[in-house]
């Protein structure tokens, strides 16, 4: 009886073996991060990670568990061996494509797989494949296939597939049975403590990569599905929400009310140019890569540059909320994607509908991707003109049109365009897989790494972006034409040395450029801490338009306004101020990154406080739309 029994302990343990295995590959994989810590700071995190990693073991034991008992209750049932190897072939097919689908997200997005890269396949596969268009496909077959032969090998050697039926009485048996539906129960719920095991119970470390190592990638995933289908609920509740209101009510009181005015007409065209993942690494004049943007540099002698501007997020779809409704990016959950949700926000182009101008929008791929459309259509864009506008020979990428095509049809376009309208215009070339109608102007990467390709990419759009204004300044309409041009997010590349919780990774240029810009203006940087969600309020304050609406957003160019900026990524926030800027990480509860290491500790408390209020405040609304 006992060896019988025994065989389920065995099941146990071969799958936490293969969790040992699926970290180490994790840290090999990801060495040139994890190299900086000492072999037994690398050490622990097989054991901190070691309870998640029981807790994910005990779910995957629970169908053979049931089968076990159903088999031992009824004599005349007997179970072949067969179907439980195809179960241990199955979860181990998944975990090891999971592990390796985990390489390209964790370094794109610094957090393991979650529920929403799964959602971005289901609605949108072959945006989500492009997505992945850099990483090194090869590769990671490879190390997939090696890690489920890995895992066939040793289960050969580990679980026991023949079943035999202990031999106990009633009584006896029934006990047993007892005892092992609670064992198991008990490494699901990771012990007897009051609240079930969370992500809290691998982070022990200072350095980010260390915890993410430890965290069981299949327990996150499957516990961040659980979330998302689960009834909605505000898991940032830091504070009492009177509390959490007052500080961010209080970060928008501005001390006076004079912006400063750069432009000559209350009255012009605006055109808003989101540019793809355009971070500050490239922009000189922001302390990024020099040659990259070379235009970019031009435009900013003859603009207003905001050169202390950070990302809501680091996608485009929370990017775009950010600058159209001035609405802050909610971490684990994406408004845009809520059709019934995203139609309540207030949005720049309803605000240009209503005081007499036209509405168009221009992207080159499918505006349905993460209903682009919807968004556009429910808040007064009166013409869209995405991917189905273009000859089907123009369509040459997987994100539709090159930027220049798209950049070309808009100055068709403007040029037959009643005065005055309002355009969004989306880029998409500097995104990955990184392809180019033309030679790349940097060499090839010989790492393996797409930094280069990004240079390039981006190198074309800036180019693309001069062709652009070259030809608008032929026609009528430039001299009465606002263009601002923003980052949709900023990005790893092409330094690569920005973690998920890193401020550098959410720096991004914010210019105000055109002739209706005041001489005395032009080339003037403006260094306000602030992010996107203040385009909207900036904006309007310069036209004399009322922005109540856009509760999130402060006048960059009003002395008064508070120096602050709100970023998140997955289940994370950081706060900054001039005093001291922090990250959290929600998962881990703790602060993960601090700007400035002399800061007191109520200096940084109150960064740590402001940011918690702002995330808990930001997720009630999200919820009450």
């Amino acid at each position: 009886m006992l060896r019988n029994l025994f065989s389920i302990i065995r099941f146990f343990i071969f799958w936490l073996l293969f969790f040992v295995i699926t970290r180490l590959t994790f840290e090999l994989y990801f060495f040139y991060k994890i190299r900086g810590a000492g072999f037994g700071e690398i050490l622990q995190t097989f054991f901190y990670g070691f309870r998640l990693d029981a807790s994910a073991a005990a779910y995957i034991c629970t169908i053979p568990l049931l089968v076990f008992i159903v088999n031992w209750c009824i004599p005349s049932w007997h179970t072949k061996p067969i179907w439980l190897k195809i179960y241990v072939g199955l979860i181990l097919f998944c975990i090891s494509l999971n592990t390796i689908l985990n390489f390209n997200i964790f370094r794109e997005w610094g957090t393991k797989v979650t529920f929403r890269v799964f959602s971005s396949f289901y609605h949108a596969p072959s945006e989500a494949l492009a997505s992945s268009g850099s990483s090194p496909v090869g590769k990671c077959i490879f190390i997939g296939i090696l890690l489920l032969s890995s895992g066939a090998l040793l289960s050969r050697y580990v679980i026991d597939y023949r079943f035999r039926k202990p031999a106990a009485k009633p009584s006896l048996k029934i006990a047993l049975i007892c005892l092992l539906v609670f064992v198991n129960f008990l490494f699901m719920r990771g012990g007897l403590q009051t609240e079930p095991i969370n992500q809290n119970a691998a982070y022990f470390s200072d350095k980010e990569i260390l915890n993410q190592s430890a965290l069981n990638t299949e327990w996150n995933l499957f516990n961040n599905i659980f979330e998302n289908f689960r009834k909605p609920y505000n898991p940032y509740t830091f504070m009492e929400p009177a509390d959490a209101e007052k500080l961010v009510r209080d970060s928008y009181t501005a001390k006076s009310d004079s912006s400063l005015k750069i432009l000559t007409t209350d009255r012009p065209n605006v055109v808003i140019i989101q540019l793809e993942s355009y971070t500050a690494s490239i922009i000189e004049s922001l302390g990024g890569d020099k040659g990259v943007a070379p235009n970019f540099e031009e435009f900013i002698s003859q603009g207003v540059l905001f050169n202390n501007i950070y990302s809501s997020a680091d996608r485009t779809d929370k990017g775009i909320i950010s600058i159209m409704s001035g609405f802050p990016s909610q971490a684990i959950r994406t408004i845009i994607a809520d059709t019934l949700k995203q139609r309540k926000l207030p949005a720049l182009s309803v605000v240009f509908k209503n005081a007499g101008y036209h509405t168009s929008y221009f992207y080159g791929g499918k505006s349905s991707y993460m209903d682009f459309n919807i968004f556009m259509n429910s808040h007064a864009i009166e013409q869209i003109t995405d991917e189905n506008a273009f000859a089907p020979a123009q369509v040459q990428t997987k994100w539709g049109v090159y930027d220049d095509v798209l950049l070309n049809k808009h100055l068709q376009f403007a040029q037959q365009q009643k005065q005055p309208f309002f355009s969004y215009l989306q880029t998409s070339t500097n995104h990955e897989p990184f392809v180019l109608p033309v030679k790349a102007h940097f060499p090839a990467d010989e790492d393996g790494d797409a930094s280069n390709q990004f240079r390039s990419t981006a190198y074309f759009t800036d180019s693309c972006l001069n062709a652009y204004f070259e030809q608008a300044k032929k026609q009528a309409w430039y001299k009465n034409t606002l263009f601002i041009l923003v980052a949709d997010h900023g990005h790893r590349l092409p330094r690569n040395v920005a973690e998920a919780y890193d401020p550098v990774k959410y720096h991004i240029p914010l210019l105000f450029f055109g002739d209706v810009i005041k001489p005395q203006y032009r080339g003037t940087k403006i260094n306000k801490l602030g992010g996107q969600t203040d385009i909207a309020a900036t904006l309007l304050s310069q036209l004399g338009i009322a922005h109540k609406q856009f509760t999130w957003s402060k006048d960059l160019l009003d002395p008064g306004s508070k120096d602050f900026a709100f970023f998140t990524w997955d289940n994370g926030f950081g706060f900054m101020t001039p005093q001291q800027s922090i990250s959290y990480d929600n998962s881990g509860r703790r602060i993960v990154y601090k700007d400035n290491k002399n800061a007191s500790e109520a200096t940084t408390d109150k960064a740590l406080q402001q940011g918690k209020a702002f995330l808990q405040v930001v997720y009630t609304e999200y919820m009450s739309y």
